[in-house]
């Protein structure tokens, strides 16, 4: 059971922890006022490339667009991992300002996700006492 359990279940912690990547993307290399100065100064960091790519993927809603077609994929084909993509950009979109795509493609990937989980979950039959009528209490 705990085998099944942690198959059904390891989609959902990956997703939460693109979530917290993301929200440490945004709050630390993106927002920093300190990592934006230094970023500014003519010797910056090579890795500043790096966050101003990121900062030109939302200025141009490329993650929302991403999350999207995702989710449109996702709802054309049986498979979950294009499910778990879709909610994984659509996170990662709605963390990085492109709030109303992402939440779609976040809502439509975890829903189609979990629609696809439950089609192949196995399901336990019903024991022999429960189908059995009791004359007395």
């Amino acid at each position: 059971m705990k085998s099944t359990t942690w198959r059904w279940g390891w989609p959902w912690v990956l997703l939460l922890a693109v979530v917290l990547g993301t929200a440490w993307l945004r709050f630390s290399l993106i927002e920093s006022h300190a990592i934006g100065q230094q970023c500014d100064a003519v010797n910056a960091p090579a890795w500043c490339s790096g966050r101003q790519w990121l900062i030109v993927g939302f200025l141009y809603h490329a993650y929302g667009v991403a999350a999207l077609l995702a989710a449109a994929l996702s709802l054309l084909s049986q498979r979950p991992w294009l499910a778990w993509l879709a909610a994984a950009l659509g996170a990662f979109a709605f963390e990085l300002y492109d709030f109303e795509i992402g939440a779609v493609a976040l809502l439509i990937g975890s829903l189609r996700l979990l629609r696809l989980q439950a089609r192949v979950a196995p399901v336990e039959p019903h024991r022999q006492r429960q189908q059995q009528v009791q004359s007395q209490p």
